[in-house]
């Protein structure tokens, strides 16, 4: 009885390997033989005059200075399509004024320009090993794209970009310092010993604070995943919670929570995407950032979502998904915090304090890092209109050097603590930047464009908030960014719920618009959350040392209920009163 089972067991081993080759074949044979599909398109934009006169609109935060041409003179709107990266800003006459818009060429290969995200999420699911799998998904989004040199045309030209640059020396120098000075001085233990001391006195008032850190870093997306969850791990180790619970809860007190309390950079980049010509209440930026934050009780998802995992954190959720029960379980009764087999982001260097023989710990050296890093980042979001993480994060590594320094660690020591954080994080920081190479493969190949195009048919009214909402869906968890759906989808939905609601004959049209915006802001949120390529994904799972895609799978059921109650209140709204 026992051989035909090891066979199959054996068959199987084999599946992960048969699906990279067949899906990668394809996509080479689609890449020589398949043209894509070309089309213009056009975002209208919000264009004011700066005090000497010239045209300018705003765009994450910063001016941009565009050069228009008239519709008559531009190539693109008259039919000239041979630079697939052009991109125009045209001005046009309409009912005798000037209606400016920046005109693009968008492709993709149709329902194959999905292949990438599917290579990748089918193997992360296969093999819970996501660097081969987020490989495999690079590999084949580049035959897709005729990018034989994988090295040099994908990889250097990915790593030489800013963003790049940026998580690089985020996540891997200054986190990973961090990590590792408070592993060298013992800070993080200090720190758990006096929490289980003042306020924690189990798992769940563990489970509580974190939940609470989670509202107050209100920041959103990569900043939030990181502070809570380098934070409260400590604390939640000690008190046996299973790490699968702690990445729930950070993760989903991240981009939930910065889209409700959303005193950060979201308002100012979203505005961007939803102006509407001939829409009085989203005429201007002001007007704009007033309908996202009118819109912020509607976005039940990010409500629900921070709901349940309040829920969670005080052992009353009405709803638990198995495998995160079992790991409940597990934590409480044996103490082991991830599951058998598993294979966590985190290191042996961080997983304990190596503080050196003469070094006395002391909370202090917890605290004033972590004051210097929560001032600078919300100092400089009140003075430029956004947070410099980087800048945040620098000044607290140097000043928990120095305090570490000047309270009696040799120099030697401190340097070994910085290395061994670095280790420790390296391979969160590989995944985080496979993860954002094979999202900007995925956009390069048109699998968010197709999507929005296969759903610009006729659609019932009362239906565009969910039909939004799957697409937006869809779109975060292939290409693993919530703000990157937004660019894709905004464009799109404003409009597309503008003129369903003037055909539908609705009396309340700006409620309408409000359910649809929601819809996209929360269906982007919820597909980012899931996707095992999503940074901020990876971020919780390595900042509180659990297995990738034990997280994702623990926390996809309680998402999803989240998501279909959304959905539910949505619908009956619309149809209710609008």
């Amino acid at each position: 009885m026992k051989k035909p089972l090891v066979k199959n067991i054996s068959k199987l081993r084999w599946v992960p390997l048969y699906i990279f080759f067949a899906i990668t074949l394809l996509s080479w044979w689609i890449g020589k033989n398949i043209d894509p599909f070309t089309q213009v398109s056009t975002q209208l934009l919000d264009v004011k005059k700066d005090a000497i006169g010239r045209l300018y609109f705003t765009e994450r935060g910063d001016k941009t200075y565009p050069q228009f041409v008239t519709s008559s003179r531009s190539m693109l709107l008259n039919g000239d399509h041979s630079d697939t990266e052009l991109v125009e800003f045209v001005v046009e006459q309409q009912n005798g004024e000037d209606t400016y818009s920046r005109v693009s060429i968008k492709k993709h290969y149709k329902y194959w320009s999905l292949l990438p995200a599917i290579m990748a999420i089918a193997l992360c699911w296969i093999t819970k090993e996501p660097l081969t799998s987020l490989l495999g998904g690079i590999i084949s989004g580049a035959l897709l794209l005729q990018k034989y040199n994988i090295t040099e045309e994908v990889f250097v030209t990915e790593l030489m970009t800013k963003n790049a640059a940026g998580v690089l020396i985020l996540y891997l120098w200054l986190l990973g310092a961090l990590m590792g000075i408070w592993s060298k001085t013992g800070a993080a233990q200090a720190f758990g010993e006096l929490m289980t001391r003042k306020f924690v006195k189990g798992p769940k008032s563990a489970k509580l604070v974190a939940w609470c850190l989670g509202v107050l870093f209100f920041q959103g997306g990569s900043v939030s995943t990181v502070l809570v969850g380098t934070t409260v791990k400590p604390i939640t180790d000690k008190e046996n919670v299973s790490h699968e619970e702690v990445a729930y809860i950070v993760d989903s007190t991240a981009s939930p929570i910065a889209s409700q309390l959303a005193f950060n950079a979201w308002p100012g980049y979203i505005q961007s995407f939803i102006y509407v010509a001939g829409v009085s209440f989203l005429a201007t930026e002001v007007d704009r950032i007033s309908f996202f934050f009118r819109s912020v009780p509607f976005c039940f998802y990010a409500i629900f979502a921070v709901l349940f995992t309040f829920l969670l954190s005080i052992d009353k959720a009405p709803f638990l998904g198995k495998q995160l029960k079992e790991a409940i379980k597990r934590a409480r009764s044996t103490g082991q915090l991830d599951r058998p087999g598993s294979n966590p982001l985190t290191s042996k260097e961080l997983e304990k304090a190596t503080t050196p023989a003469n070094y006395h710990p002391h909370v202090v050296d917890f605290f004033l890092p972590l004051i210097v890093l929560i001032v600078l980042a919300i100092g400089t979001f009140v003075v430029y209109g956004t947070p410099n993480v980087r800048w945040a994060f620098g000044a607290s590594v140097v000043s928990a050097g120095l305090l570490a320094i000047a309270r009696g660690m040799r120099l030697p020591a401190l340097i070994q603590g910085v290395a061994d954080g670095m280790k420790g994080v390296v391979l969160g920081s590989v995944i985080l930047m496979l993860a954002i190479t094979i999202g900007s493969i995925s956009q390069q190949a048109g699998g968010g464009q197709y999507l929005v195009d296969l759903l610009g048919g006729a659609i019932p009214y009362w239906l565009l908030p969910i039909c939004l909402q799957l697409l937006t869906v869809i779109i975060a968890f292939s290409t693993g960014t919530s703000w990157g759906t937004y660019a894709v989808a905004f464009p799109l939905a404003m409009p597309l719920a503008w003129a369903v609601a003037g055909a539908s004959g609705l009396e309340h049209p700006m409620l309408f618009m409000t359910v649809c915006f929601a819809a996209v802001m929360d269906g982007s949120v919820f597909g980012d959350q899931c996707s095992p390529i999503s940074d901020t994904t990876v971020l919780s799972a390595m900042c509180t040392g659990c297995d990738l895609m034990d997280h994702v799978k623990t926390q996809m059921p309680q998402a999803s209920l989240a998501a279909g109650i959304a959905s539910i209140l949505w619908t009956l709204i619309v149809i209710l009163f609008c």
